[in-house]
């Protein structure tokens, strides 16, 4: 039973894919916690194929995981990024680079779906719950509870619930109310298709030059990008074909063909990737576009003891790669605000500075990544497909994504957190 004052404290967690799993891990080292993952889906399960994780996804995620996160990533069959090449791919300057960069403390890719399957494993099976829609969440009158329905009739009380249940979630429209129609996700204006491709046939179709070294490529032209990047210790390649959409429709999903993908691409056809990706994509059985939606304003990410986190509180474009970064990010910091939690009153504190913390830097994501796209399709005023030009706008566009100090943003939030319950 929930209640307003106690040591031990119950939590729903409203999803069970990257954003939901990864919280699940994080809160569950807090001893006065009891989580349950509750997934609305028959199994737990991410849709995508590849994520690329830099360094404050990593940093996010060895705050949460510890020293265990290094071979969670080794299972879940991590390759290092240890080179990013961006190339134009369209016009006169096609094959010509804009940039390359390489570090010292690369970051990784990784198979979206089994890096869930490594998340998900390490949780107990009494607290997972698949095949479970969430119907309602009731806010008890006599008592600090929140009651959560089901549509299947399950009914339990917590003293929290947390929303990892995506872009088009279902908490969201608890946290916000009245306002939530105005606050819905709505289009970015852009298409993406995605693909794996075994590594020999991608090096045979694609040209074995691509692959000497584990390098993400992409390729910026007249109207879209194209990016591909090795995963699964290099028995698969990850291909992404994006391009602007300037007639969105409600329906995020289409159906592509050999017509479609030429007419998009018809620019990049006398380049160096272009018919090689289209051929590579047109072996999928069932070929899908879908339409990029994001958050473009968002007034709060809690109300009261419901908040939510990941793609249900600030969906974004894949442009630069933030999407899951910012969910790690999310789960890392609630875990150092409610590792302080004794109470409803107390959890109430943690998820307003959660908001007070998160929700800038996230809209600021959202935004830039945005303009990202705009710029890698090759649809920016200024630079075009100029590679130097390109060079100058896209150059420092990621510093304040990836520079974050993890240490300092945690120390923030406490410090907020701290500051409320004192006054």
């Amino acid at each position: 039973m929930a209640t307003t004052d106690t040591s031990h404290l119950r939590i729903a967690i409203i999803g069970g894919g990257l954003a939901g799993a990864t919280l699940a891990n994080a809160l569950i080292q807090i001893p006065r916690l009891e989580i349950q993952v509750y997934e609305a889906a028959p199994t737990f399960s991410e849709r995508g194929a590849a994520v690329a994780l830099g360094p404050n996804a990593l940093q996010s995620l060895h705050e949460i995981l510890g020293s265990g996160k290094d071979d969670l990533m080794k299972r879940a069959g991590a390759v290092p990024l240890n080179s990013v090449r961006s190339v134009i791919g369209s016009g006169p300057n096609a094959g010509k680079i804009v940039f390359e960069s390489s570090d010292p403390e690369p970051g990784i890719i990784v198979h979206r779906a089994s890096l869930l399957s490594e998340l998900v494993g390490q949780l107990p099976k009494a607290v997972l719950h698949a095949n479970k829609k969430l119907a309602a969440i009731n806010l008890k009158s006599d008592t600090a509870a929140i009651e959560v329905v089901f549509e299947d009739g399950t009914i339990a009380d917590f003293d929290a619930v947390i929303g990892a249940d995506g872009v088009f979630g279902r908490v969201r429209s608890f946290v916000l109310g009245n306002d939530a129609d105005r606050y819905d996700a709505s289009p970015a204006e852009f298409w993406d298709c995605r693909t794996l491709v075994p590594f020999e046939k991608a090096k045979a179709v694609l040209g074995s030059e691509l692959f000497e070294i584990d390098r993400q490529y992409g390729w910026a032209g007249d109207g879209g990008y194209i990016l591909h990047d090795v995963l699964d210790n290099r028995t698969t390649v990850h291909c992404v074909i994006s391009a602007v959409e300037p007639s969105p429709t409600r329906d995020r999903k289409r159906p592509l063909n050999r017509e479609i993908l030429m007419q998009t691409l018809s620019k990049w056809l006398d380049g160096p990737i272009a018919k090689g990706i289209i051929e590579l994509f047109l072996e999928q059985d069932d070929l899908n576009g879908y339409s990029q939606w994001e958050h473009k304003e968002t007034p709060t990410y809690a109300n009261g003891t419901i908040c939510v986190i990941g793609d249900a509180a600030h969906a974004t474009t894949p442009w630069q790669g933030a999407g899951a970064a910012m969910a790690f990010e999310d789960a890392m910091v609630l875990q150092a605000l409610l590792s302080h939690a004794t109470s409803s009153k107390d959890i109430k504190l943690a998820f307003n500075a959660f908001d007070v913390l998160r929700r800038p830097r996230c809209q600021r994501i959202i935004d830039s990544s945005r303009g990202t796209g705009v710029i890698l399709c090759g649809r920016d005023a200024n630079a075009g497909l100029d590679p130097e030009k390109l060079l100058e706008a896209l150059a420092p566009r990621w510093e304040f994504i990836e520079g974050l100090d993890m240490m300092a943003h945690k120390e923030e939030a406490l410090r907020i957190f701290t500051e409320a319950k004192m006054g």
